[in-house]
C-alpha cells in the first residue's frame, strides 16, 4: 500500500515462496523450509504481514491478462456482488464474466474461481505469518498476530457469504493433507473461528491505520458478522457501532464526492489501497466500468440498472452526481458507475475525459466507511423488528440523509426505509449483495428482478459453486453446492 511500499520487495519473496499457482489451497509449494528461511526478523514478519494485503489487491488484469498465473484479488469483487443484486449488470452477454448477472453462473467460471482461489491466498499467507509470529520483536507479536488474525477472519467473512461451508484452515498444512485442505466446515464453525480472530484483534489494534488493521475495522466488521449470523446478535453489534462513533476517531465528510477522491479522509475506517500509474501496485476495475466512452479492455461491466436510477432520483440526494454518470445522452437503463472513475476524469467535458491513466487507476477499495456503521448501528435497533424510533437509530440515521441534502427530519425507520438508504449510500461499494441476505428479502426481490430483466433466478444463486478445479484437486472430498 501507499504508505508501506518499502516493504513491498521483500514482501514479493514471501509470495513466491508461500503460494502455488497450480494449487489454491496449497500454502506452500516445496516445503516449510522455504518460508523458514524468508522469515528471519521483525522486518520479515512485518513483509509478510504485507504480503496478505498484495493478496486482497491482486493483480491489475492490464498488467498480467492471463487470469491462471496470477489472482485479482478484489477486483474481480463487483462482478460477484453488484451484478448479482438488482443495482448493475454487464454491457453485453458475452464471456464468463456475464454469467453473474443473468445468474448463470457454473462451477468452472474463471472469475467465481479466481476470487475464491484470492481469499485462500490471503488466508494461508496469514497463517504462514501466525507460524512463524515468535520470529518478530516480542513488544510486536500481539499486534502483527492480531492483524493477520483479522485479515484471515476478513477473508473468510467474504467466503462464508459467497460460497457457504468452506474449508477452515488455520495453520500452516502441508500440501498432501488433503482432508484439512479440502472438508467444508459448517458456516457455524468458521463464524465462531471469524469471531475469535476479530476479537483478537480489538483487544490488540489501535486506530493508527486506515490501509491496515484496526480496532475499529475488527470493530465494524464484527458488527456486520454479528448482523449476518443466523441468529443475529444486535446487541452485539450495537455496543460495538456505538464503541466507534464514542471513538470519535471517524466522521462524515462534508462532501459526499471527497469519500471517493481524497483518500484515507476521516470518514474511511479501512480500504485496500491502490496507486495511479504504478502496474503492479494499480486496479483496472475502474476503466472497466466505463461503455459509451470505453476505457477499458471490455465494454462497461456495472451498467446501472434502472430501478437503482429510480431510487436514486427519489432517495439519492447529492449523492446521485458522484454515483453514477450523466453524460446528456443515456437513457436511465444505460447509466455508468460514476462513483470510481479514475483519478483526473472529467466527465464533463465532450468528449469525456478520463485521466491519463485510465487503465492502471489508484481508486481505493473502500472495504468500511463511518456511514456504513451509523446505518448498521440503525439495523441492530431496529433488531428482530420492523421499524425503530430510537432517538439513537434516528440520529445515525439523519447524519447519513443530511450530508445527502435529504435534511427533513425522520421521526422513525423502517427497514424498508434502511435497506434504500444503504442501497443509495453504498452503491457500487459490493455491499447490496449482502445487505439483500442479511435483511432476509434475497429470494424475493432478485425473483422479481429477474422477471422484469427476463433472467431466470433459483434459490441456487444464492451460494455460489465451489470451484470444480478444486473439487477435482481434492479426489472428492470437497462437495458441491446445491444445484451445481
Amino acid at each position: 500500500m501507499k504508505n508501506i511500499k518499502y516493504l513491498l520487495i521483500v514482501a514479493a519473496g514471501f509470495v513466491i515462496a508461500s503460494c502455488d499457482s497450480d494449487r489454491f489451497l496449497n500454502p506452500l509449494p516445496d516445503s516449510a523450509i522455504t518460508v523458514e528461511g524468508f522469515f528471519q526478523s521483525d522486518q520479515d514478519v512485518l513483509a509478510g504481514i504485507v504480503g496478505i494485503y498484495d493478496a486482497f489487491q491482486g493483480v491489475n488484469e492490464n498488467t498480467v491478462t492471463n487470469i491462471g498465473n496470477v489472482n485479482r484479488g478484489l477486483q474481480f469483487e463487483h462482478l460477484l456482488t453488484e451484478h448479482r443484486s438488482d443495482n448493475t449488470r454487464n454491457a453485453t452477454l458475452e464471456g464468463s464474466k456475464s454469467d453473474f448477472h443473468r445468474y448463470t453462473v457454473e462451477a468452472n467460471n474463471v472469475e467465481s474461481e479466481d476470487y475464491y482461489a484470492s481469499m485462500y491466498q490471503a488466508i494461508f499467507r496469514a497463517n504462514n505469518v501466525l507460524d512463524f509470529i515468535d520470529v518478530a520483536d516480542p513488544t510486536n507479536q500481539a499486534r502483527y498476530a492480531a492483524e493477520a488474525k483479522f485479515l484471515r477472519a476478513y477473508a473468510y467473512f467474504k467466503l462464508v457469504r459467497m460460497f457457504g461451508d468452506v474449508p477452515l484452515v488455520t495453520s500452516v498444512t502441508q500440501a498432501d493433507d488433503t482432508e484439512a485442505l479440502f472438508t467444508r466446515i459448517s458456516t457455524e464453525q468458521i463464524y465462531i473461528q471469524i469471531i475469535a480472530d476479530l476479537q483478537e484483534a480489538i483487544n490488540n489494534l489501535d486506530n493508527s491505520y486506515k490501509s491496515r488493521a484496526s480496532k475499529a475495522a475488527a470493530q465494524g466488521i464484527l458488527a456486520k458478522v454479528y448482523l449476518t449470523q443466523s441468529s443475529p446478535n444486535y446487541s452485539a453489534a450495537q455496543q460495538l457501532c456505538e464503541d466507534i462513533i464514542a471513538s470519535q476517531d471517524y466522521t462524515l465528510v462534508n462532501d459526499f464526492n471527497d469519500v471517493f477522491y481524497s483518500e484515507l479522509n476521516d470518514e474511511i475506517i479501512f480500504a485496500i489501497q491502490y496507486e495511479t500509474g504504478n502496474a503492479q501496485e494499480s486496479q483496472s476495475f475502474s476503466s472497466e466500468y466505463t461503455s459509451a466512452f470505453r476505457q477499458g479492455r471490455e465494454d462497461g461491466q456495472n451498467i446501472v440498472n434502472a430501478n437503482l436510477f429510480m431510487d436514486f432520483a427519489m432517495y439519492g440526494g447529492n449523492r446521485t452526481a458522484t454515483s453514477i454518470t450523466n453524460l446528456g445522452f443515456l437513457g436511465q437503463d444505460e447509466n455508468e458507475v460514476a462513483k470510481f472513475l479514475p483519478e483526473g476524469s472529467d466527465i464533463t467535458t465532450s468528449p469525456p475525459s478520463y485521466g491519463a491513466s485510465t487503465r492502471d487507476a489508484g481508486n481505493d477499495y473502500i472495504a468500511l466507511r463511518y456511514a456504513d456503521v451509523l446505518l448498521m448501528h440503525v439495523e441492530s435497533l431496529i433488531g428482530d423488528g420492523t421499524q425503530t424510533s430510537d432517538s439513537g437509530a434516528l440520529n445515525s440515521f439523519q447524519q447519513v440523509r443530511n450530508r445527502a441534502g435529504l435534511t427533513d427530519l425522520v421521526s422513525n425507520v423502517t427497514k424498508e426505509d434502511l435497506l434504500t438508504e444503504r442501497r443509495v449510500e453504498l452503491a457500487f461499494e459490493n455491499q447490496r449483495w449482502f445487505d439483500l441476505l442479511r435483511f432476509g428479502v434475497a429470494e424475493n426481490v432478485l425473483s422479481a428482478h429477474a422477471v422484469d430483466r427476463g433472467y431466470v433466478f433459483t434459490s441456487r444463486a444464492l451460494l455460489l459453486p465451489i470451484p470444480s478445479s478444486e473439487i477435482n484437486l481434492s479426489g472428492g472430498i470437497l462437495t458441491q453446492n446445491p444445484g451445481y
